[in-house]
């Protein structure tokens, strides 16, 4: 049966956001900012900024020398299978698409490397109606 995505994020203590934003104002900058405020680790995934939330930015998944328990997203559609396979390559958990984001491939693909796999949900609500907080390390 598949986790639930209060599961998948109880679960979960870093995680790889693709398609943070320079603009807090922008989901992709300010809901990875409230999760790190949460506990989670954030490391950022976007090909034009060094520094995001404190921590180094990587240029794609296949960079982040680091283990992942959970690649978010936040880009188009079209670009999802292609994440969700860098993500399985990565050995991630879970893929979560954000809210309006869905992809029967994406999904294929991430099901397939037996990840488990979230989509048209915001982790930052999920994470706050949960009042999910994860202990400082």
């Amino acid at each position: 049966m598949p986790k639930s995505s209060r599961e998948i994020l109880e679960s979960t203590t870093t995680i790889a956001v693709v398609g943070a934003s320079r603009d807090p104002a922008k989901a992709g900058g300010s809901v990875p900012a409230g999760l790190q405020q949460r506990g989670f680790r954030i490391i950022p995934i976007n090909p034009y900024a060094e520094t995001l939330f404190g921590e180094r930015v990587y240029r794609s998944l296949l960079e982040v020398p680091h283990k992942v328990d959970l690649v978010d997203v936040f880009r188009p559609a079209t670009d999802t299978p292609e994440i969700a396979r860098q993500a399985a390559a990565i050995g991630a958990r879970a893929l979560w698409l954000q809210l309006d984001i869905r992809s029967e491939e994406a999904r294929r693909i991430a099901e397939e490397a037996g990840m488990d796999y979230v989509e048209d949900e915001c982790t930052a609500v999920v994470a706050s109606l949960n009042r999910i907080r994860k202990p400082a390390s």
